[in-house]
């Protein structure tokens, strides 16, 4: 198969789909590997190394497209991506399709399959090529959190930590999963007083096993919510719906009960946000204020540290791609079922629920497009 990886041109996402080491696996089972120029760069991988690898090297993203069968991505195609993409093109990323209907839209008039990595789920329901960008992504959450609540990035002027005599900073964490147990581990090492949220007693109850002291439990309601925003210095949004729209815990009527300058960390921004008053941000311009309110919701956090995130990213998604590559991703999706689930859309149809019921489109059940 050939394999395709262009330069991600969304704001500062400085990821690349596929390291070198990546490239030589592709190689070694016999398919060609197709760089855009300069594609890793941002992540400390140049052109040499992926010629080094059996790579070849293309000069632009027009190049990439048009020769690869499978495209292997990080975030999202963007709007110039759209006409690059083509019938019968296999999409391998991260689409996040039900937080944005022109996308989806654009790519159901495409043609192509389009397999999500957010969606691809093993039997025991985890999220194998989501995990790792969680992962980055919670741990993020405390360190630019804790930056700004600093006062001159229009927070409280409050230490995560605090000093001996003073209490240290409070952080609310809603969502129990991957994000929010990584937020929780960080903030809880830098000293803050943490409450984490989840709606799952089973879950709340393994973290209330393995956290530290200065980590509660707590269960997620409307009640508990309001009356913990209150004493928050900073609330990170962590809830999943896998594939689907996230929920908004946090509503407009709740900032005035929130202190000035408190900071809401919307990690769930991919997925539509948890916060019903934040929208995405960028790197360039990460945040913004509502009511003296502070609201980050840059939604390609882990484009910030591309080094780390590359090589999380690829250790977790290069046994699928090179399954998708070795059997095509009909054979694929019909012998793994974590693959199955992967799919989003194929040939015009919508073949993931999830998607379908944000926009209220058609449903075509997975099996009769395999």
């Amino acid at each position: 198969m050939i394999i395709g990886v262009p330069i991600e041109i969304k704001n500062n996402e400085n990821r690349v789909a596929l390291t070198p080491a990546g490239a030589i696996e592709f190689v070694k089972n016999g398919h060609d590997v197709f760089i855009q120029h300069n594609a890793g760069v941002n992540s400390a991988f140049t052109d040499e190394m992926y010629i080094e690898a059996g790579a070849k090297i293309l000069p632009t993203i027009e190049d990439v497209y048009a020769k690869a069968e499978m495209i292997i991505k990080v975030k999202e195609p963007i709007e110039p991506e759209y006409k690059l993409i083509r019938k019968g093109q296999l999409v391998f990323t991260y689409f996040h399709f039900a937080s944005y209907e022109p996308l989806t839209k654009a790519m159901i008039e495409s043609g192509a399959t389009c397999l999500a990595y957010e969606t691809v789920e093993k039997a025991d329901r985890t999220l194998p090529l989501l995990i790792p960008m969680s992962e980055v992504a919670g741990r993020m959450s405390v360190q630019e959190g804790a930056k700004y609540l600093e006062k001159t990035f229009g927070g409280k002027g409050v230490l995560l930590g605090g000093v001996a005599g003073v209490l240290p900073a409070k952080v609310l964490i809603i969502g129990g999963g991957v994000v929010g147990t990584e937020a929780a581990k960080m903030a809880a090492g830098l000293g803050a007083d943490v409450v984490i949220m989840d709606i799952d007693l089973q879950r709340l109850r393994y973290l209330d096993d393995v956290m530290p002291a200065n980590v509660k439990t707590m269960v997620s309601n409307e009640y508990n919510i309001r009356e913990k925003v209150q004493y928050a210095d900073l609330i990170i949004g962590a809830v999943l719906v896998p594939g689907a729209k996230a929920p908004n815990l946090i509503t407009r009527d709740m900032l005035p009960l929130m202190r000035p300058g408190t900071v809401l960390c919307d990690v769930a921004i991919d997925q539509g946000g948890c916060i019903e008053t934040t929208k995405p941000t960028t790197h360039d311009d990460p945040i913004f204020k509502i009511d003296d309110i502070v609201h980050y919701s840059v939604a390609n956090m882990p484009g910030a540290v591309p080094y780390t995130s590359t090589l999380a990213l690829t250790n977790a998604t290069l046994e699928y791609g090179i399954a998708l590559a070795n059997m095509g991703w009909k054979d694929a999706c019909n012998t793994y079922e974590s693959l199955r689930k992967g799919l989003n859309i194929v040939d015009g149809k919508v073949v993931y629920k999830g998607v379908a019921d944000a926009f209220d489109l058609p449903y075509t059940d997975v099996k009769e497009v395999l």
